[in-house]
């Protein structure tokens, strides 16, 4: 198994997927190795750039909380593991009492509920979403759908120190972590892209040994200690090259690409 983040790693620059990069997926697939997607992006997107680039595999979406299967080109939904509406809700108060002035969105399997103050500092980019996509309330949580991550920021506190000072105080019955994306993000406990990958391993007979990995961001730690070969681009944060196996040219320069073809060539 070839498991890769998006954002920052398999994803170029612009957001996009390179033709170079979408044929040595194919390749990687024909030649018997499973190419699953890890990210922190939810279901309507990750369908977005699977459908841009032909992918017909699995992904793990919201760090870990949900499981896609793309087979068929459309998103079905293999599994979820949602946050308790009450640890939800003690996890959000803790975090507004350590920093004053943070705002919210609950992300469910299909729908984004965010209070005013988080939607007023969202562009389209930070969830793919348009206003008229959220489902705006002054109070969260509401018991809609299953709570699959929450996220969290601060107009003036940027998301990184946010998510450090979070860490520190430990914050109660949520896995805390941060992707890069201009907001911390909460999961259930226990939850992470490495969970949702041995899931996956599990079913197929893989062992983590034989899983190999790419990542850039605090995020994909747990599923980079946990697979058997560590991978980061060179425009990775510091932390995460530290503990890489080896370091891939960046993501502009299709360096997931190029670790595939070597793959391939070596099969």
């Amino acid at each position: 198994m070839f498991a890769t983040d998006l954002d920052g790693t398999l994803l170029r620059s612009d957001r996009t997927i390179s033709a170079r990069t979408a044929q040595a997926m194919e390749n990687a697939r024909l030649a018997g190795i499973e190419v699953v997607w890890a990210t922190a992006r939810a279901r309507h997107s990750v369908h977005t750039l699977a459908s841009s680039c032909g992918f017909r595999g699995k992904a793990v979406c919201a760090n870990g909380a949900v499981i896609l299967d793309l087979a068929d080109g459309t998103p079905e939904i293999v599994d979820t593991i949602s946050i308790e509406t009450s640890l939800a809700a003690t996890a959000m108060e803790q975090v507004r009492a350590l920093i004053p002035g943070v705002v919210f969105a609950n992300v469910g399997p299909t729908q984004f509920f965010a209070e005013p103050e988080y939607a007023a500092l969202c562009e389209f980019a930070d969830h793919h979403r348009h206003l008229h996509e959220m489902v705006l309330a002054d109070t969260l949580p509401l018991d809609v759908e299953p709570m699959v991550k929450i996220v969290a920021r601060h107009a003036e506190v940027p998301s990184a120190d946010l998510y450090r000072t979070a860490v520190a105080a430990g914050i109660e019955g949520v896995e805390l972590t941060h992707s890069g994306a201009p907001y911390m993000e909460m999961a259930a406990a226990g939850v992470s892209k490495a969970s949702a990958l041995a899931q996956l391993c599990a079913i197929d007979g893989i062992d983590a040994s034989e899983v190999a990995a790419a990542g850039d961001a605090f995020n994909d730690v747990a599923m980079l200690t946990w697979a058997g070969t560590a991978l980061a681009p060179a425009n990775a944060r510091a932390e995460v090259i530290e503990l890489a196996d080896r370091i891939l040219p960046t993501n502009d320069e299709d360096g997931v690409a190029s670790y595939l073809e070597e793959l391939v060539a070596g099969s």
